[in-house]
């Protein structure tokens, strides 16, 4: 037999649990039940609506039904049941439409006492929900900045050369082919790739010392910071004493930038730089770039040292002996 629904019920405020409970023992007298056995009941019932939020100012939806012989009360979004009592037989429709019609109309008559008294503490309740769930998203906003800040610094360190900052070996990789691919992309955008040699560091490690040799690789890293534009630029560590510079430059402006560099470190880097600029696109693969500015360093470094060359590598390949820069050659 379906269930048949005798009340439905908000119980925001304790008066409203306490007339539910009224009309639970109403409907057991009502439908012939056992009174006794129903209030003893309904004590336990108090305790598991309270428990769920009953007279708090909350509106917790509930609802008095009859299904066959059993009276029960239904809570809750789940929803939650309780049985108040097993009736000896199942009572006519006659009744139990006649219990419906005088529970609503005794819901309908309100005392206004009691609907202010609801009102304010509904009122409350949500106040109190709103600075609960104000303070909740406070704290949730911090800890998710905290935990994209302890993110930005693992990537951060991840991405670093301990000793002078820079980014590492990894990043340089991952940086460069993102550039490349930009660049690619992009028909009226530069990009140069100097790789640098610090010339005969291994002497002045092994006659100074380590000590002095991580200090002047600090100074070559800052030297090469003050070079670039910052957020523009990037600087990178790739191994003990080889460094490279990524600029969104073109040939001219890149050269002067090393020269900087090289002018910082008087005269003791070796830099050779690959270009790729709005007139001559010239590589297809990474790897062409990559090898053409390290040609270029290296005919810096055979033709003297402490000197910058651009190169003229293309599609065919490595260009001679490439270009020094006009300046470069105070140095030689």
């Amino acid at each position: 037999m379906a269930a048949v629904e005798l009340l439905k019920h908000n119980l925001a405020i304790e008066p409203d649990l306490q007339n539910f409970l009224h009309f639970i023992l109403a409907a057991v007298r009502s439908l012939g039940g056992n009174p006794f056995a129903a209030a003893s009941r309904a004590v336990d019932l108090v305790q598991l609506l309270r428990a769920d939020g009953a007279g708090s100012g909350c509106p917790l939806p509930v609802s008095l039904t009859l299904e066959g012989v059993r009276l029960q009360v239904e809570w809750g979004e789940r929803p939650n049941r309780q049985i108040i009592d097993v009736l000896k037989e199942s009572p006519s429709e006659r009744i139990t439409r006649s219990l419906r019609r005088e529970f609503q109309q005794s819901t309908e008559a309100v005392d206004p006492a009691i609907l202010f008294k609801r009102n304010a503490e509904m009122t409350r309740y949500l106040d109190e929900t709103r600075k609960r769930t104000e303070k909740e998203i406070k704290l949730m906003q911090q800890t998710l900045t905290a935990r994209q800040e302890e993110l930005r610094e693992s990537l951060r360190q991840a991405e670093s050369d301990p000793l002078t900052g820079l980014y590492n070996r990894r990043a340089f990789d991952e940086k460069l082919d993102q550039a490349f691919r930009r660049v690619l992309r992009q028909s009226n955008e530069n990009l140069a790739l100097a790789l640098l040699d610090l010339d005969f560091f291994k002497q002045i490690n092994d006659e100074n010392g380590h000590q002095f040799g991580d200090a002047y690789l600090n100074k070559a890293a800052q030297a090469m910071l003050s070079a670039i534009r910052v957020d523009v630029d990037m600087v990178f560590r790739i191994g003990g004493d080889e460094f490279a510079m990524l600029l969104f430059a073109d040939t001219k402006t890149s050269c002067k930038r090393a020269l900087e560099v090289l002018d910082a470190m008087k005269g003791k880097v070796s830099i050779g730089i690959a270009t790729i600029s709005s007139d001559t696109r010239g590589f297809e693969k990474i790897e062409d770039f990559i090898r053409c500015a390290d040609e270029a360093l290296y005919h810096a470094k055979r033709s003297g040292r402490g000197r910058v060359v651009v190169s003229g590598c293309r599609k065919e390949g490595f260009a001679g002996c490439g270009i020094f820069c006009d300046e470069t050659r105070r140095h030689a």
